[in-house]
């Protein structure tokens, strides 16, 4: 899970013409606590700070500036204000409010996130610059021990029952389909004419963008256990061509179609065909069209595919009940604008995903409320833990580095076919440098919560 952009200091925009080495010193900071994770911050600075600034300032647009009758540089001093005094005023301001905004965010320890929103309250040359910064900060909260977090997994190897039910699925997808007289067993593939309802309504009032589940003519369906729609296929066994039949399926509760979960369907099916599934042998010339010398290295690559998946699922599995363990550990109050941030990329990437499945955007307009409910939810979760990733990192003194950075970015460029360097210059203009450097981060959080796990191995009945 990795989490989206959290700036741990504001990004304000301040002079990169004028370099100064000074330090200015602050008269007086105050803070006052807002709400949780909502911060006041009034910062007052001395008369003669803000005078120096404005002289160095003017002195550098002196250098620059260039006005009919004087050659660059020349330019009297009164005629330079004069001409640029809105821009030198600017320029001061920026300089000052950005410089010692964070170091008074460094003097009070304050830890804060996002951008601020800053109130000037005063400022012009011979006075005190008094300003104000509402800044959310980072939650407070103690870690737990996170060594040790139990976890369970199911005790599981790879069989060669495994390995040969995986070559079958490899024989499947080279599986000629013969068309027979007899009736349909399992195993067969039933090319079939349906129509669907319940409640004696057509699947579709209920679920409007369901209209495959509704009715669909010269569909194959093999005769398998969780064909199609779970308990469907089993019912068309011992049927032939040209027969009909009704068919009683209970739509799963995680059903793809969200509208039909838990319900009842009736099915008028008609039999337009039987096809007989005849998988190829399994020789080398099959293994050949795989990438393998023979069946042996072939056997021997499924195995360590087999073997890989499984590494992966028990890591899965791991990292999700230490991932649960602390957030059920940790309950503290979140920055708003964190979350609501996090909303709306869940509420993207939910549009985004409901629009490649062809759901209307009518029917999205009508599930707003719907989809925001679930993206509010989730991204609670998703920004709490990112800053539990956060705190451990920092106990742990866990650092990404550039040639860290660089190996995920070739990862991802590589799992989506994307060049590197087109991939770089996507992530530099959409600022998600930073996105990726925490991808890493929470990696490697997980990687040492998964290290140190306690993991249980246990037997699931069959």
């Amino acid at each position: 899970m990795p989490s989206k952009q959290f700036a741990f200091a504001p990004r304000l925009i301040y002079s990169k013409r004028l370099v100064l080495t000074k330090i200015y010193f602050i008269v007086n900071v105050s803070v006052e606590n807002l709400a949780p994770c909502k911060k006041l911050l009034r910062v007052e600075l001395d008369a003669k700070s803000v005078d120096e600034i404005f002289d160095a300032i003017t002195k550098d647009f002196q250098k620059q500036a260039a006005l009919p009758g004087f050659r660059p540089g020349k330019a009297p001093r009164d005629m330079v204000v004069k001409k640029y005094g809105a821009e030198i005023k600017d320029e001061a301001k920026r300089k000052l409010i950005g410089d010692n905004y964070r170091k008074a965010l460094d003097e009070q320890k304050i830890h804060a996130i996002g951008y601020p929103d800053i109130e000037e309250i005063q400022f012009d040359r011979g006075q005190n610059l008094i300003f104000a910064a509402t800044i959310e900060t980072a939650p407070e909260f103690q870690l737990p021990e996170y060594k040790g977090l139990p976890a369970k997994v199911e005790a599981k190897s790879v069989t060669d029952a495994d390995v040969a039910r995986a070559l079958d699925l490899l024989r499947g997808q080279h599986a000629k389909f013969e068309t027979v007289t007899r009736e349909l067993k399992a195993g067969d593939v039933a090319v079939v004419n349906y129509t669907g309802t319940s409640d004696g309504q057509p699947l579709t009032s209920l679920a409007p963008t369901a209209k495959g589940l509704t009715e669909q003519k010269g569909f194959w369906v093999e005769i398998k256990p969780g064909s199609f729609i779970p308990g469907f296929s089993e019912q068309l066994i011992g049927a032939k061509a040209g027969e009909q039949r009704t068919v009683n399926v209970d739509f799963p509760a995680d059903f793809v179609s969200k509208e039909l979960q838990g319900k009842k369907g009736v099915y008028q099916v008609e039999v337009v065909e039987v096809k007989e599934k005849i998988l190829p042998e399994l020789n080398d010339e099959l293994a050949k069209k795989y990438g393998a010398d023979n069946v042996e290295k072939l056997t021997i690559g499924v195995r360590t595919d087999l073997e890989n998946e499984l590494k992966y699922s028990r890591s899965k599995a791991v990292r999700q009940q230490v991932i649960n363990t602390l957030l059920e550990k940790l309950n503290f109050e979140l920055p708003e604008s964190a979350v609501a941030a996090e909303t709306r990329n869940l509420v993207y990437d939910l549009v985004r995903q409901n629009t490649q499945r062809g759901v209307a955007r009518e029917m999205i307009e009508k599930q707003k409320d719907e989809i925001y409910a679930a993206a509010a939810g989730s991204a609670k979760e998703r920004v709490r833990f990112a800053f539990i990733v956060q705190r451990i990192a920092e106990q742990e003194k866990i650092q990404v580095s550039q040639e860290d950075a660089m190996r995920r970015a070739q990862s991802v460029a590589m799992m989506n076919q994307i060049p590197l360097e087109q991939f770089i210059k996507d992530l530099q203009q959409r600022n998600g440098v930073n996105e990726l450097f925490e991808q890493v981060l929470h990696e490697k959080v997980l990687e040492l919560l998964e290290k140190n796990a306690t993991i249980t191995e246990i037997t699931v009945a069959q």
